[in-house]
């Protein structure tokens, strides 16, 4: 990581891309120790690291689809596998959301997506808000307070992301639970005949 600190915003770029793909690292704390040595430039850094790590996504993405099965094949029984994938296609994007916030590598959950077959585009839209906010907010905390800020993210911004995560995943799963219960509710709701026709057709009835 100090070797890629000393190409500042460059390297911060190749670090948050890497993160997506391989790096064990992430750039989470790169974003950190420069912000805190330039924090006027705090901001910029958040935009080349928000960058890095969209361009990484399908990267990582991909590396899961060709060699994710495989891997994870010959650790997990078939069965397990399928349930895994299902499991991932119905709950996927609070998986993602969370893992957006959380100091987890997010290589873990792009290529995750691809093992699992997750789509690309859902994907890309829920990594979009969790890394969007992950790395703004430490661009306005340095930005607003300067280096007094990095005392502030080491104890709080950490909990703080976890909560924001958690609370984003809890109403998404509110609002797609009622949106399921809506759509039990129109499947089962009686069609009405209302109209000229169903009034010929009512006639009909009655005459047999």
């Amino acid at each position: 990581m100090e070797f890629l600190q000393n190409f500042g915003a460059t390297g911060l770029f190749i670090h948050a891309m890497l993160d997506a793909i391989i790096f064990p690292i992430p750039a989470f704390f790169l974003q950190l120790s420069l912000s805190a040595v330039q924090p006027e430039s705090a901001l910029w850094l958040a935009t080349v690291g928000f960058a890095g790590s969209l361009l990484g996504t399908p990267i990582g993405y991909g590396i899961g689809k060709v060699s994710g099965k495989h891997v994870m094949g010959g650790v997990m029984k078939k069965k397990w596998l399928d349930s895994a994938s299902d499991l991932f296609a119905r709950r996927g994007e609070a998986a993602i959301l969370i893992g957006s916030f959380t100091p987890i590598p997010f290589k873990i959950f792009t290529i995750l997506s691809g093992c699992m077959n997750y789509p690309l585009w859902k994907l890309l839209s829920y990594a979009a808000i969790g890394r969007a906010v992950k790395f703004y907010v430490v661009g306005f905390l340095f930005y607003i307070y300067g280096r007094a800020a990095e005392n502030m993210v080491n104890k709080v911004l950490t909990i703080t992301l976890v909560g924001v995560g958690v609370a984003i995943a809890a109403i998404w799963f509110l609002i797609r639970k009622l949106c399921e219960r809506r759509k039990i509710r129109d499947e089962h709701q009686p069609i009405e005949k209302t109209g000229n026709g169903g009034g010929k057709q009512d006639a009909v009835d009655k005459a047999n």
